[in-house]
């Protein structure tokens, strides 16, 4: 990108996405009160740009449009104009996608919006290039035909931004019915009618990790015992793998892939997808016992400890698509850079195995995979000093912009897959990261006042939290607790729960808002039930509540769980498909849970009987290790000091639907009931 003489006040924020447009030659405002004063003022109408910083159209426009003299020229005379971070402000970017896809039934980013100096959009649309181009208006004839609207017809422009905001903002009805157990099975069904039998996946290209899905049909499968839904799971999961949506170098998934074999990926890295991503294929090795899963998890952890974790312990949000203006430059191959790496004969066996060619698989060269590949997942291991070399090989190249941004919501997520890494495949270290990236957002996210916030970076923190914030961090709180059984992490989880609930909570129609009571006031106060590319703030938290009734005793979570899937009921049962995770929530509260309680003096003790939980897929069972020194574990769950060890012995509850069986102290007898 060109780097003008003269930079624009983002110059003084620290969102790498607002830092790239920093030296355009539009004279950005970053979203701010100042910016819509003098819009009025002014007397012109504000253009808003939201994207983010591995968004590769959005690089496009900013080369075609931001830094081009002409365009920024007409826009700094005619409108106001707001760079947003997507990230840092999810608020805004929901409200104004929302608009997006009301007006022009789809959406995406670079989002353009164009509105009145009140905030109400009256033109939206994604991106645009500069001039007209194969049917395409460009972003100069939109903006000349605005500007002349505005002076001419300006009326007609107030009166449609004024229905927009209305209709926006208008109140849905809760419909608070109960959902009957049927739906499960009309979401399986519906799942199976779009299911990719070839490739794994659901639907056409492009084709989305959506991970949430899968999970919701590991649980049905765990459910019903139905096998068809455990082989989408691990159909997908395999065929995922060995496309070049996985980077088969460097590890890690990519965004999503443009076709539908898994092949071409759009190359940025997010990290919500791979925590996501690293959970299904735990819960999976779990399920299945298949050590590939496991493996391949371990794989996704791995990159993120290597390359997106900050010293301090917090995970980084992103890895751009494009190295050098060109997108996927950084992981494509050539057949001569794997012989001059590698050599003739370990060369053709690598280029042979992973698919490389001279004539390439995208744009001339080649994206590693598997597709092709028949030989069984532990062949692997014969490649792995091939890949060491095509490593330290590609670690000499230019790298892809990082967006070193540290997000509440999606390190809750990591979290949460550190957590259950630990546990599940037996390594400390993967525990010891999710404790110091939870340590490091209690020391750098929270106010003087205790109010949690979204987003730090480069030593500052900012942003009230939002409610994925919350969500997020409370699910790898809970986490947390199941792999350590230290109480702080779920008595913290309690604590955010309930600030959660004083700062979102709807009292008049249930459900919770995306932003806080305290937070800036926008056009509308918006509620996400949808299950998109990650799951909703309220189908986390409905989960979340869930399990910490469960674990606490204290049942007004589980009501206020209800209460969410009660007010979403209508949209839920409408297309179950697209509230994969609320479905598990259901799922929670509807299925044959367990409630495991180990009282024991001395923690190595409880060792083999965790190590039994653990050993297998369990959804519905949450558990808690409890001694009689253990003060906070009391304070927050008083119903456990009942539990008391037998003669010093280690003593295991075991309680389902409402009631417990005769605590259990020999561990063969618990391995046999846990059957």
């Amino acid at each position: 990108m060109t780097n003008y003489k003269a930079a624009n006040r983002l110059i003084n924020e620290k969102s790498p996405y607002l830092l790239q447009h920093a030296h355009n030659p539009v004279d950005w405002y970053s979203w701010c009160e100042e910016a819509f004063l003098k819009a009025k003022v002014e007397d012109k109408p504000v253009f808003l740009s939201i994207g983010y910083s591995t968004c590769h159209w959005c690089h496009v426009m900013e080369r075609e449009s931001f830094e081009d003299f002409e365009v920024a020229d007409y826009l700094n005379k005619h409108f106001v104009s707001i760079k947003v971070d997507r990230e840092e402000r999810p608020d805004i970017d929901t409200i104004y996608m929302n608009v997006c896809q009301a007006l022009t039934g789809s959406g995406g980013w670079p989002l353009t919006i164009i509105m009145t100096p009140e905030q109400k959009p009256f033109f939206a649309g994604t991106y645009f290039p500069k001039n007209d181009r194969m049917g395409m208006q460009g972003l100069m004839t939109i903006l000349k035909a605005v500007s002349k609207e505005w002076v001419n017809n300006r009326r007609l422009l107030l009166e449609s931004g004024e229905k927009i905001s209305e209709f926006i903002a208008r109140d849905r009805i809760p419909s608070m019915n109960d959902i009957s157990e049927e739906i499960f099975d009309v979401a399986f069904n519906n799942f199976e009618q779009y299911f990719d039998s070839i490739y794994g996946g659901f639907g056409h290209s492009p084709k989305f990790p959506t991970p949430h899905n899968l999970m919701f049909l590991l649980r049905y499968w765990k459910r019903t015992d139905n096998p068809k839904a455990l082989q989408m799971v691990e159909k997908t999961l395999d065929a995922m793998y060995r496309g070049g949506i996985y980077d088969h170098i460097g590890f890690g998934f990519s965004r999503y892939s443009t076709d539908n074999k898994w092949l071409v990926p759009h190359f940025e890295k997010m990290l919500y997808d791979n925590a996501l991503l690293a959970i299904t294929y735990l819960e999976t090795y779990q399920a299945t016992k298949k050590e590939k899963y496991g493996s391949i998890a371990r794989d996704i952890l791995t990159y993120i400890l290597r390359d997106m974790t900050s010293p301090e312990g917090g995970f980084y949000c992103a890895e751009d698509a494009d190295s050098e203006g060109v997108e996927g430059k950084f992981y494509l191959w050539d057949l001569e850079e794997i012989y001059t790496n590698l050599g003739q004969e370990e060369g053709r066996a690598y280029a042979s195995f992973y698919n490389i060619t001279s004539k390439g698989n995208f744009e001339g060269k080649n994206i590693p995979n598997l597709i092709n590949n028949n030989l069984p997942y532990e062949n692997l291991n014969t490649m792995t000093e091939s890949r060491k070399k095509l490593f330290e090989c590609r670690e000499k190249r230019i790298h892809p912009l990082k967006d070193d941004k540290i997000l509440a919501s999606w390190n809750g997520l990591m979290i949460a897959a550190m957590a259950i890494a630990g546990r599940v495949l037996h390594e400390n270290k993967f525990t010891n990261a999710a404790i110091k990236a939870t340590n490091f957002i209690i020391d750098n996210l929270i106010r003087e006042d205790g109010r949690l916030l979204s987003r730090y970076r480069d030593g500052e923190a900012s942003f009230p939290a939002y409610l994925e914030d919350y969500a997020f961090f409370i699910l790898g709180l809970i986490e947390l607790y199941e792999t350590t059984y230290e109480a702080d992490f779920l008595k913290r989880a309690v604590s955010f729960s309930n600030e959660l609930l004083s700062l979102f909570w709807d009292e008049e129609n249930g459900g919770l808002f995306l932003y806080g009571n305290d937070g800036e006031k926008l056009i509308t106060r918006p509620k996400e039930v949808y299950d998109g590319a990650i799951p909703s703030g309220n189908s986390v938290s409905a989960l979340n509540f869930m399990r910490l009734s469960r674990l606490t005793g204290q049942y007004e979570f589980e009501e206020k769980a209800n209460q969410i899937l009660r007010t979403f009921s209508d949209s839920i049962m409408a297309q179950p498909i697209s509230y994969a995770y609320s479905l598990m929530a259901l799922l929670f509260s509807l299925s044959k849970g367990q409630e495991i309680i180990i009282s024991t003096d001395i923690m190595k003790n409880a060792n083999d009987f965790i190590e039994v939980i653990n050993g297998k897929f369990r959804p519905y069972t949450v558990s808690m290790v409890y001694s009689e020194n253990d003060k906070t574990l009391s304070e927050v769950a008083p119903f456990i000091e009942s539990y008391k060890n037998t003669a010093g012995k280690t003593a295991v509850f075991i309680c389902e639907k409402h009631s417990c069986k005769a605590p259990v102290t020999e561990y063969e007898i618990f391995k046999e009931m846990m059957a």
